[in-house]
């Protein structure tokens, strides 16, 4: 634990290095304690370059998918962004220390009470989330300036795309098999009612699943 800040400044250079340049978003993973959303048995890797495995089959993302996904967002602090998929909650937390607003979905209702209880201990307060089918999105708080999918599906799922915003609205995610053989993330730029999306760089993701397991139970 002690050799954390050297580990993490080393994956900064890496980052920096492999295409990361927005300074909102180098400063966001160089705050946010990425330590704090590993398993305990995985403490040692938390500056690791790499995705590590959490509760229910999941996974905390990659270091610099992380970084690439939230810069391709090109964010300001005036956005309100959704993130489908809270998983750990570090993705969220990198989304809060850079936009005003981070509205986060998860189907599995463990993971969702653990991130919720790293966000509350860590003081993270811009940040709402609920247990739900990311599919549907969150109509209710709808627009929304920015749109994060942090699993993949076969194709951009057009729920997602009516809820961000016409002006300029952005959305990045995964697309592709669901199996994680030819996965990329694409960004969809909005512009009233038409939209474009560009191919960015390959990843593997987990599968986008619809509905939420156990839904008679709990909150």
């Amino acid at each position: 634990m002690n050799d954390l800040p050297t580990r993490k400044i080393r994956l900064l250079m890496e980052l920096r290095s492999a295409g990361i340049t927005d300074t909102a978003t180098l400063s966001a993973i160089e705050t946010v304690p990425r330590e704090s959303f590993v398993e305990s048995q995985f403490l040692d890797q938390a500056y690791a370059n790499s995705a590590l495995p959490i509760s229910c089959g999941q996974t905390i993302s990659q270091p610099l998918v992380v970084g690439l996904m939230t810069q391709a967002l090109e964010l300001t602090d005036r956005h309100k962004v959704l993130e489908v998929g809270t998983g750990s909650g570090y993705q969220a937390a990198i989304l809060a220390a850079v936009c005003r607003r981070v509205y986060t979905i998860e189907r599995h209702r463990e993971l969702l009470a653990q991130a919720e209880g790293r966000f509350k201990k860590l003081g993270i307060h811009n940040v709402t989330a609920m247990v739900g089918d990311g599919y549907k999105g969150w109509p209710a708080q709808a627009p929304f300036d920015r749109i994060i999918c942090t699993a993949a599906s076969r194709v951009t799922p057009s729920e997602l795309v009516a809820q961000l915003s016409d002006e300029g609205g952005i959305m990045v995610l995964p697309v592709g098999d669901p199996a994680g053989l030819h996965q990329e993330v694409i960004r969809v730029r909005k512009d009233g009612k038409k939209f474009h999306s560009e191919r960015m760089f390959p990843v593997r993701f987990v599968p986008m699943v619809q509905g939420v397991p156990d839904v008679g139970k709990g909150r």
